[in-house]
């Protein structure tokens, strides 16, 4: 559905003043807003704010992790310990609290949440291909590479890193859903998705003052939150178990 808004007829940002806190069921599905807006169309409309902060910081912090991560590995010396000391400085903050503090000082908006979420999350993808390249640098085949004059960029791209890309698959379907939740919570802290853009996030924090009299204002957005990070929970454990070698031989 998010994939396919831009094909709907939605109208997320239409006010409706007969409409305010309307339930579900009366005049749209899930009712409307305190502005009278349809929550339905603001909450599709927020499924692709949270598909392209996902999908996107994902994608360049795992991009940028494991090439830092894999080249630390890989060369080892001072250029390791150098990497292993920013990424222990790194995990020495929690990732959310860092990500409020760099999204308070670059102001809001989705492009500084994406980049706030990427600065964050590209240690994880770090550690993990370090450690798997830290495994594989002194396989044979990586041995017959050095013998047959490949040079240490050929090796670490053609040998070692497409390697690593099987756990950092299954590490990247589980950063989905907390690249999700940390949008959410940045959107209802009021550093992410700005009005009247609509956000899960902001859409639970507009209807937190209407809980009362109006809960489908929070349980909408809160449900589809829920289903996603599921969901993707759900397709992490798949994929770790059909790319896990030894538990399918067992």
């Amino acid at each position: 559905m998010a994939i396919c808004a831009p094909l709907l007829d939605l109208s997320p940002d239409r006010v409706d003043l007969t409409a305010i806190l309307a339930p579900p069921g009366e005049l749209t599905l899930l009712g409307n807003d305190d502005l009278g807006r349809p929550v339905l169309d603001r909450l599709l409309a927020g499924a692709r704010t949270s598909l392209l902060v996902g999908f996107g910081v994902v994608a360049v912090s795992a991009s940028l992790g494991t090439l830092i991560g894999a080249l630390s590995g890989f060369v080892g010396g001072w250029l390791d310990l150098l990497i292993v000391r920013v990424l222990d400085l790194f995990m020495a903050f929690p990732g959310i609290l860092l990500a409020i503090a760099l999204a308070g000082v670059m102001g809001p908006g989705i492009e500084n949440v994406i980049v706030a979420l990427t600065v964050v999350g590209w240690v994880g993808y770090a550690r993990l291909a370090r450690a798997q390249v830290l495994t594989l640098v002194h396989r044979d085949h990586v041995a017959a590479a050095r013998a047959l004059g490949c040079s240490g960029g050929a090796i670490l791209l053609r040998h070692l890193i497409p390697l690593t890309i099987a756990p950092l698959m299954v590490e990247a379907t589980f950063a989905v859903s907390g690249v999700v939740v940390a949008e959410a919570s940045l959107s209802f802290l009021g550093l992410g998705v700005q009005p009247p853009d609509a956000s899960w996030g902001n859409m639970v924090r507009d209807g937190v003052s209407y809980l009362l009299v109006a809960p489908h204002l929070v349980v909408a957005p809160g449900l589809a939150i829920l289903c996603v990070v599921l969901s993707v929970n759900l397709l992490g454990d798949a994929l770790r178990d059909r790319l896990d070698v030894r538990s399918r031989r067992s």
